[in-house]
């Protein structure tokens, strides 16, 4: 007899069609999509509206559920290591899965699916390390994989019946063209194009993360969100600087201070919006001051006025920058 069941749901091709597939099977899935800092962050605050969008578009259930305190306990000793950059892929899927699997009772469902591909992805989608993702999600048997279904081993819901085997996909490798035709035959002619979509596996953000993660060993998803903005500077005493690149970037970046972060704000002429954080001595706001003067619309010459304040102790300065930082010293600070 059809049940429920709950598919690991990314917004992609592959994970909109596993639900489909075992839709026409009389299953009712129920698509979770996991965010955090590192991927899906938009959706904080517009999960309704994703539920919204995903059912009209695909006639898909979703919740969206935010595992960033798991993630960031994760992320800088994953057991099974990194990809290329500091994308810990199969530590990532298996932290998806074992959190699915804590989900099951409360949505009355009697197996978890994913759209993974076997051969797809070259770290996490390799048949060893599917079995891997399995195994240590404490999964066994409970997690089918509708599209390659006919290439890896039988699930419990297969040999019981619940999902017909016979009428599952056997998809394998990078190409699309498997996936494409079933899009066709469902319908769905709007889908994102394929793509990681997590920041960790970006060789610029990368390398960024890498260091906060060394330096600061008690980071925190508020570390993790601005690290994604702007352009950042690393000075002598360890404090960290970030500045805005545009009007719409200096509000982003405002809305993520901290009340014990300094705010410098450009006064008279055009300039970035400045964050310092963590060591915030005198020298490092006068340092910052520079950065922002080097940044700002002052002519050759012009005095550069910035308003300094932290709201966690009432501190305000104002501070005039006659000698911008130089491009020596930028490179040297910068991270």
């Amino acid at each position: 007899m059809p049940g429920n069941c709950l598919v690991l749901y990314s917004g992609g091709l592959d994970s909109i069609l596993a639900c489909r597939i075992l839709q026409e099977q009389g299953i009712t899935p129920l698509a979770v999509r996991f965010i955090t800092p590192f991927f899906g962050w938009s959706l904080k605050g517009n999960e309704e509206a994703e539920a919204d969008r995903a059912y009209g578009e695909y006639g898909i259930r979703l919740i969206v559920k935010d595992i960033s305190a798991q993630y960031l306990k994760m992320v800088t000793s994953p057991v099974h290591g990194y990809g290329r950059y500091m994308n810990p892929c199969i530590d990532c899927k298996i932290l998806m899965v074992k959190t699915t699997l804590s989900m099951m009772e409360t949505y009355n469902a009697s197996f978890l699916a994913t759209g993974e591909v076997l051969g797809q992805r070259p770290m996490s989608q390799r048949r060893d390390t599917l079995r891997i993702i399995e195994r240590d999600s404490g999964a066994e048997g409970l997690l089918l994989r509708p599209l390659s279904a006919r290439l890896l081993p039988e699930t419990i819901v297969e040999k019981k019946g619940i999902v017909k085997r016979n009428l599952l996909p056997a998809v394998s490798g990078r190409g699309r063209k498997v996936q494409i035709a079933l899009a066709k035959k469902y319908g769905i002619t709007h889908y994102p194009a394929p793509a990681g979509g997590c920041v960790l596996a970006d060789p610029i953000l990368s390398r960024r993360f890498k260091r906060i993660f060394s330096i600061w060993p008690s980071f925190t998803l508020h570390d993790c969100l601005i690290a994604r903005k702007g352009r950042h500077f690393l000075l002598e005493d360890r404090s960290w600087v970030i500045t805005g690149r545009k009007q719409s970037e200096n509000i982003e970046l405002e809305k993520l201070a901290l009340p014990s972060d300094v705010i410098l704000r450009p006064l008279e002429v055009p300039g970035p919006l400045c964050i310092l954080r963590h060591a915030c001595s005198k020298r490092a706001i006068e340092t910052a001051a520079r950065i922002a003067a080097r940044y700002s619309k002052a002519s050759k010459g012009q005095p550069f006025k910035v308003l300094a304040r932290r709201v966690e102790d009432g501190f305000e300065k104002t501070i005039q920058v006659t000698e911008p930082a130089g491009d020596q010293e930028l490179d040297l600070w910068r991270f």
